[in-house]
């Protein structure tokens, strides 16, 4: 027998919930290999595999048994494991009792700080078909699932009710019984092609015999790319396939061999905003919606269907009279809702609860309104019409298309909108005001849209920092995370001059008596401060360069955009180190005395060393200098200045006493320390660096 052989774990169960089955086999590898590691069992590469029926976990190479272990325990010195008659002490006796051998049976070792009694033996290796049971079982019991099914007289549960265990190390069945079934060697095949079993002859032939014989691929991304392929293939050349990648993996774990048709339905539908015929057909039926190559709605959809079936044209069929009642709904519920205003629907937004304190869905758009204005007048887009975007911005939430299909929300306004003869900036700012909705999400386009998703955002996590509610832990209900990011994204990537603190307070002023959290304004300043770390962890800046600059607090955020990316550019420079950890020695020196030097004048006279003499002159130049920079935000050109004093700077510290005897020099010296700190403190604290 090998050294090593493979290994092949799988769970076969009734059908698993699409949108996690990927994920539900990860986790059980992951917890797998966790387990093989613990238990120093050496193997090359793992894998997983997961299809509808199935999760599965396949190791290469994996050793037949653990590596002999060399143990050694130091007991106690020579001079303390005898008595003066060389008796063994009760120390040494207590030690060689709890290694299980007698005194006289112990070695000695010999250091430099003197001579000690130790045990040592080889424990050999066990085998690995005396470990893997465990291991699977406690793999089972760590995964991630949210709540397990029981079913017969097994208690452990699962997320599906298991029907077998293949569990194979080279081509040994390892004896086990787990989740009520005795492990065996015996797979089974595709539901309709092959229900029969399927004796897997070894852990490498498994996804192949269960391919060839069985019908299923095994492999979910090579099934993923199947699915993918086949969509693509359905269509003629003039036209296109929406893979939306949620979908595709979905559809990924709802079948287990794909065979891809082409559905069609009415053209009459086609006046429908196509938005809500493709979640229809997306979200309800799991089927790739077909454009032309200029992304226009096409009446056919493609299915992916889990069988191969002699009659194709009756999957066809019987896929087209179920789609069809769902087309129709959203074509009835577009009608019905086109027979009122927008406007008018905003009156049924007073009977909707936007938080139990905070009133009001209606009295929401009322503020956004207000302030939506204010924000577009700060950044030059049209007052008017995001004062009135923002106040029709939510009244598709009581459309009848919304109700069904809430992922419609503002997309169905802007085309409401537009119906109502709306203009075209109005429509687009509704439609654009969610956004971004998710980590990499598209900004609004227009300003209008910019604007209004300020307004919203902004007026959501005011009102709920002003009652109290502050996220902790996982619990954010009110998404005001995405919400603080989405304001970021907005200001940095769109270059708007806006100030953080300035709009918090006009929203707080617009919540009137509303709100009863006396530190509201902090709260919420601070809360949005602490996602920057957030915004630029994701863009690899180091943790401590996003340090030196939040710890200034800048409440614009493309301030403090641009002094992140200032002190990027410095620490790049060979003076950067030096400088740094020049500026944490200063701090450390200002920090240990009783008195500030702010707005001080430097007396030259008191200036004796030529190195102090020389900085002074320096600092001096600089502050004048570096002024005009200061105030345009020119922080890269500053801290490029600044670089300059690094040889000053070394030569003061090498050649001045700081702390001299004489109090009028160690102030004035002190003075001109806080001056250099304070030249670099208006970009950032670079002394951060340093540590």
């Amino acid at each position: 027998m090998s050294a090593a052989q493979d290994l092949i774990f799988e769970i076969g169960t009734e059908e698993l919930p699409p949108k996690n089955v990927q994920k539900l086999a990860a986790n059980l590898a992951s917890l797998f290999v966790q387990g093989l590691k613990e238990q120093g069992l050496q193997f090359d590469s793992f894998t997983h595999y997961a299809s509808p029926r199935r999760i599965a976990v396949f190791i290469k190479n994996l050793a037949m048994q653990q590596d002999d272990q060399h143990i050694e325990r130091r007991g106690p010195s020579t001079k303390a494991a005898y008595d003066k008659e060389g008796n063994p002490s009760k120390a040494l006796q207590g030690f060689a009792r709890s290694c299980g051998v007698e005194p006289d049976q112990l070695s000695t070792l010999e250091t430099e700080k003197g001579s000690w009694l130790v045990f040592s033996k080889t424990e050999a290796g066990k085998e690995t078909k005396a470990l893997l049971p465990a291991i699977a079982e406690t793999s089972i019991q760590q995964l991630p699932i949210a709540k397990r099914m029981n079913w017969g007289a097994n208690k452990t549960g699962f997320v599906r009710p298991v029907h077998w265990i293949l569990f194979l190390h080279g081509e040994q069945v390892v004896p086990c019984e787990l989740l009520g079934k005795q492990a065996d060697n015996i797979s089974h095949g595709h539901r309709f092609h092959h229900p029969e079993a399927i004796t897997i002859s070894s852990p490498s032939e498994y996804a192949s015999q269960l391919e060839s014989i069985g019908g299923v691929i095994a492999d979910f991304e090579k099934r993923k790319t199947r699915v993918k392929q086949q969509a693509l293939q359905a269509v003629n050349q003039n036209q296109q396939v929406i893979i939306n990648e949620d979908l595709l993996n979905e559809v990924t774990g709802l079948v287990e061999q794909p065979h891809t048709l082409l559905g069609q339905f009415e053209e009459g539908f086609l006046e429908v905003p196509q938005e809500a015929l493709i979640s229809a057909m997306q979200e309800h039926q799991k089927y790739f919606p077909v454009v032309d190559e200029q992304g226009k709605l096409q009446p056919y959809f493609v299915i992916t269907a889990n069988i191969q079936s002699s009659r194709p044209e009756s999957i066809i069929s019987g896929n087209e009279k179920v789609i069809r009642p769902r087309l129709a709904d959203a074509k009835f519920f577009y009608e019905t809702d086109s027979k009122q205003k927008l406007e008018e629907k905003n009156d049924t937004l007073k009977n909707i609860v936007f938080q139990n304190k905070l009133g009001s869905v209606y009295e929401k758009v009322e503020r956004n309104s207000q302030l939506a204005a204010s924000i577009a007048e700060k950044i030059g887009a049209d007052i008017a019409q995001s004062s009135r975007a923002a106040l029709l911005a939510k009244a598709d939430l009581a459309t009848e298309m919304v109700g069904e299909f809430p992922d419609l929300q503002g997309t169905m306004g802007y085309y409401y909108a537009l119906k109502n003869g709306e203009s075209e900036g109005t429509a687009l700012a509704i439609k654009e005001h969610y956004q971004p909705k998710f980590a990499g999400d598209d900004l609004p386009s227009s300003t209008s849209g910019l604007s209004v998703s300020l307004a919203d955002k902004l007026d959501t996590l005011v009102g709920i920092f002003g009652i109290g509610q502050i996220p902790t832990g996982d619990k954010d209900p009110f998404a005001l995370r995405r919400a603080a990011l989405g304001i970021i994204r907005i200001i940095i990537e769109k270059a708007l001059p806006l100030d953080l603190e300035t709009l918090i307070d006009e929203s707080l002023s617009l919540y009137g008596d509303k709100l009863t959290n006396a530190n509201a304004k902090t709260d919420a300043l601070d809360f949005i401060l602490g996602r920057f770390r957030a915004y630029y962890k994701d863009q690899n800046v180091a943790t401590e360069i996003i340090q030196s600059v939040e710890s200034l607090k800048p409440t614009r955020p493309l301030d403090f955009d641009q002094r992140i990316k200032a002190v990027e550019k410095f620490v790049a420079l060979p003076e950067a180190k030096a400088l740094s950890a020049a500026n944490k020695r200063v701090q450390n020196i200002l920090r240990k005395q009783d008195k500030t030097f702010s707005g001080e004048t430097l007396n030259t006279e008191l200036l004796i060393e030529s190195a102090e003499k020389e900085l002074a002159a320096k600092v001096l130049e600089k502050e004048s200098l570096l002024s005009p920079l200061f105030e345009s935000g020119d922080y890269s050109a500053a801290l490029l200045q600044l670089a300059d004093l690094r040889e000053d700077v070394d030569s003061f510290f090498d050649h001045v006493m700081v702390n001299a005897e004489d109090e009028a020099l160690r102030n004035n010296r002190l003075l001109l320390l806080s001056k250099l700190s304070a030249l670099f403190m208006e970009v950032a604290d670079i002394s951060v660096l340093s540590n």
